[in-house]
């Protein structure tokens, strides 16, 4: 492996970066790919395919091999709010493979008695988040109805590129969140990122049964990150042909 390449490698993972590490076998010799890189063709779907899923091995591209070396920080749910959804979406996150940190000021919500085993920050926002701050591998699942205490970290996610920002509410609740949003300088296009009411449409009753439509939706969202950034390119190239 080419030191210098290590070196970048490593500064990608100390910054919760992916990249992946491409050698091409005939000849050993290797570059870094971060995500979002443009690299055309089969290679680069090869590519695009090894960043979703995170698993590293060998593609054939005509008549070359690569070997792709995948490093893709480990994907973490922010929860704003130690409610009830929280407390049934905790352990299911776990079990999925996701980090989770719940957020929360109110003192007598957030407390370890409630959240067994689980990281669980009595601050706000705005300081829970600061030594760390959210990223493109970080979900944020905003789930108060208080907007004292979710617009910010919505704000924040969205201005991250958070993989999925969703938020609790009624439509006519998310209008107002939208219109404040707006207000606060983020523009309509980011805004729209939100999935509100959250969760996926699976008729949920129960705190039990809405973290579970939000854990699928964060999944999905998860594993099908860049496909739509990626077809409506191959749509507008096919239209300019």
């Amino acid at each position: 492996m080419d030191p210098h390449n290590l070196k970048k490698l490593n500064e990608e993972k100390r910054n919760r970066r992916a990249a992946v590490l491409l050698t091409e076998l005939s000849n050993g010799r290797d570059r870094l790919v971060r995500e979002g890189d443009a690299v055309s063709g089969e290679l680069g779907m090869a590519l695009e395919k090894a960043f979703r899923s995170g698993k590293s091995g060998v593609a054939t591209i005509g008549d070359a091999e690569y070997f792709l070396n995948v490093h893709v920080p480990p994907p973490r749910i922010v929860a704003i709010g130690a409610v009830h959804i929280s407390q049934a979406l905790a352990p299911m996150a776990r079990i999925a493979g996701y980090e989770i940190v719940i957020v929360d000021p109110r003192t007598a919500f957030a407390t370890p008695e409630r959240f067994p085993g689980v990281e669980v920050l009595a601050e706000w926002p705005e300081t829970a988040l600061a030594p760390r701050p959210l990223d493109r591998y970080t979900a944020l699942a905003a789930l108060t109805h208080d907007p004292k205490i979710d617009d910010w970290p919505l704000a924040e996610a969205l201005r991250a590129g958070c993989f999925y920002v969703g938020a609790l509410g009624s439509r006519k609740t998310h209008a107002k969140r939208v219109e404040r949003l707006g207000a606060a300088g983020l523009a309509m296009s980011e805004v729209e990122r939100i999935n509100a009411p959250i969760g996926l449409d699976i008729a949920a009753a129960s705190p039990a049964e809405i973290a579970v439509a939000v854990l699928a939706q964060i999944v999905s969202a998860f594993r099908k990150r860049g496909i739509v950034a990626q077809n409506a390119a191959e749509e507008e190239r096919i239209l300019d042909a």
